[in-house]
């Protein structure tokens, strides 16, 4: 009885899912790979959750903290082994107005209720709808946050202290110039050459750790003075601590930064319903793009409600210890796919080692170059960007070509979520129109005297006009037969379309008669009640049926 059990349990997909290698038992090399992989994300997590904090108007321990508990939680029950989670700056420019004007614990309370509702999403299977997502605005979506990802890197060549939030790209600041500027860009360089010739030499270390290890060693054993991850903030801290940022008396109460709670009640819900409907809108977006990213690099589809529910849950037990609540992270994720990690070991590895960092390690992740750092996502860069999308947009059609710009431009300038929606609807348009242009007809007499429409092309909002102009009510016999063989009936407007055309025959004191309709288009005009005869043997093809049309129904359109 017990073997029949396990035997079920390993059986399971969704545990076997969330086992730590999806894929299979792990040995030795599998493990270090991952460790090593994991290392390596965790390093290149603390300037990027430090540098988001500030772009929140937030302590940097709401940034780490956030990095450890969302990339931990979503790499033990994320949708996909090998993403990683943590702090990113499209959410963080949401949440700065929301800081500013009531506070951090305000926006811990906003946190809690965003993971909520990803939550919720997940529950409701709505992460399917990612699969709408056209590819131009994959490319898109892939080719601005590469930019992004860059220009953001940027501050770290200006001198520490100057940078201004700069939103999720690149800040304001005072430039680095002369030797020190030359010094960062000659180390960055350096870092870049090792990650490219590591794999060329060995396996053992993943070459993004061999950069950041080799140019460390290098600017503490010269001395060289160059900007450090300590100059940007320190990292020293304790575990995260259980917090409950709501007041439930008159009286109120400080939190942990000095804020006032947030009043538990409808007031501070109305303050912050609007923030939490965009960042998990946000979060659920960029998670669920970059899930299918790296599903793709790694050959493997990923859970998309999985997902949805992982970074829920990650968000709300944040918000209740001190963090800013985060997202997937496609340049740390790409870190960690380049660096070999494949399973969900790297993910936790990561979170691991970056609270390893805050509690003992800060002072020598502290002495690591930013350079070096900056060297890593700068070759993250380089293979996030879809080169051969320049090539791409000279095959594909022109309006294909233009989403993937203006993806590309509005994630740059905006954020992700608004390219997103503005690329779909887009393309959406852009096919509506075209599927608009296809409709037309071939008409032919039968011996009995009626004539026969033969509607070619969908039938839907954007072609119901285009059907209208079809028809010659004043000049056609007494009977008309319009052949839906080769059309479909789709929506309200083609609904309102046949009935217009009929009550003009009507008018004329003709009839008009539908056949061929398929079962979906027998079914949505029999539930309109436009059909006089309720048949299904015409959706079958088998016997011809003519349909008489009742007008009428929808009541003149309006």
């Amino acid at each position: 009885m017990t073997n029949k059990l396990m035997a079920s349990l390993a059986k399971n997909p969704i545990l076997n899912e969330l086992s730590l290698a999806p894929s299979g038992p792990m040995g030795a090399a599998r493990w270090r790979i991952e460790i090593l992989s994991g290392l390596t994300v965790a390093l290149a997590l603390v300037p990027e959750a430090v540098a988001f904090a500030f772009v929140a108007g937030v302590h940097p321990l709401v940034g780490l903290y956030a990095a450890f508990i969302v990339g931990l939680i979503t790499a033990c029950i994320g949708g996909r082994p090998g993403m990683i989670s943590g702090a990113t700056g499209a959410l963080a420019v949401v949440m700065v107005a929301l800081v500013s004007a009531h506070g951090v614990e305000y926006l811990f309370a906003t946190v809690i209720l965003m993971g909520l509702m990803q939550i919720a999403a997940g529950v409701f299977k709505l992460g399917k709808f990612i699969r709408l997502v056209p590819h131009p605005v994959m490319l898109g979506f892939v080719n601005g946050l590469a930019i992004v990802i860059f220009l953001a890197q940027m501050s770290q060549f200006q001198i520490p202290g100057t940078a201004e939030g700069g939103g999720h790209a690149m800040a304001n600041g005072q430039w680095m110039t002369g030797l020190p500027l030359a010094m960062m860009l000659g180390l960055t360089v350096l870092t870049m050459a090792i990650i490219w010739a590591t794999p060329k030499v060995t396996s053992l270390v993943p070459a993004p750790l061999a950069g950041i290890g080799i140019v460390a060693l290098i600017v503490i054993g010269f001395g060289i003075e160059v900007p450090r991850v300590g100059d940007l903030a320190s990292i020293k801290g304790g575990l995260p601590p259980f917090h409950i940022p709501f007041s439930f008396g008159a009286e109120g109460g400080t939190g942990l930064y000095g804020d006032m709670l947030a009043p538990f009640n409808l007031e501070t819900l109305v303050i912050i319903f609007p923030y939490a409907l965009i960042l998990s809108a946000i979060g659920l977006i960029e998670s669920l793009l970059t899930l299918n990213l790296v599903g793709e690099i790694v050959n493997k589809r990923g859970g998309a409600s999985q997902e949805c529910v992982a970074q829920g849950v990650a968000n709300t037990v944040t918000g209740f210890f001190g963090g800013m609540g985060g997202c997937a992270m496609i340049g740390q994720s790409m870190i960690n796919v380049k660096s070999g990690g494949r399973t969900r070991v790297a993910g936790i590895a990561a979170a691991l080692f970056l609270l390893t960092f805050i509690l003992v390690a800060s002072p020598l992740i502290e002495q690591i170059p930013l350079a070096a750092l900056v060297g890593v996502m700068f070759m993250v860069v380089i293979g996030t960007f879809a080169w051969n999308s320049f090539n791409i947009m000279r095959r594909v059609p022109r309006m294909d070509a233009f989403v993937i710009v203006l993806v590309t431009i509005t994630t740059v300038m905006y954020d992700l979520a608004i390219a997103v929606v503005v690329g779909v609807i887009v393309s959406a348009l852009a096919y509506a129109w075209q599927n608009a242009r296809r409709i037309h007809a071939v008409t032919y007499d039968t011996p009995e005297g009626a004539k026969v429409y033969k509607v070619q092309g969908p039938l839907f909002f954007g072609s119901a006009e285009g059907f209208s102009e079809l028809f010659t009510p004043k000049d056609d016999p007494s009977l008309v037969v319009i052949d839906f063989a080769d059309s479909r009936v789709a929506d309200q407007s083609a609904l309102q379309a046949i009935e217009a055309i009929a009550g003009k025959y009507e008018a004329e004191g003709k009839t008009v008669q539908l056949r061929h309709l398929s079962r979906d288009c027998h079914e949505l005009l029999t539930k309109a009640g436009q059909l006089m005869v309720d048949s299904d043997d015409d959706p079958d093809y088998e016997i011809a049926v003519n349909y008489s049309v009742k007008t009428g129904v929808m009541a003149g359109g309006h």
